[in-house]
């Protein structure tokens, strides 16, 4: 079984930074790609920022030259460096997997963490 943990959410004024961590548990061979979402109170969950286990990198328009999405694959961990927070950043983030192989034929496919709530006052 593939658990992913978040940590790295609080409280921070307008204009702070955070980082953000996932953590990949159990029996895994390799990790596809990792991403970060948000949702806020009455809204859609969005994707914020992706990256492949090759390091390719993907980011929501509303983040770009802000947020920086890296990796560390021997860790199995996923970051998010969140910088120049703004209030419309306040959601709770969650962390996803793609495709998790638990051996090289075997994988398991969308795996979420918890969430952690991320609000940045004004």
């Amino acid at each position: 079984q593939v658990q992913l943990v978040e940590s790295g959410g609080g409280l921070v004024q307008a204009g702070g930074s955070l980082r953000l961590s996932c953590a990949a548990s159990g029996s895994i061979f390799s990790i596809n790609a990792m991403g970060w979402y948000r949702q806020a109170p009455g809204k859609q969950r969005e994707l914020v920022a992706a990256i492949t286990s090759g390091g390719n990198t993907n980011y929501a328009d509303s983040v770009k030259g802000r947020f920086t999405i890296s990796r560390d694959n021997a860790r199995n961990t996923v970051y998010l460096q969140m910088n120049s927070l703004k209030p419309e950043d306040t959601a709770v983030y969650l962390c996803n997997a793609d495709r998790v192989y638990l051996t090289v034929r075997y994988s398991t496919r969308d795996v979420w963490g918890q969430g952690t709530q991320v609000t940045v006052s004004s």
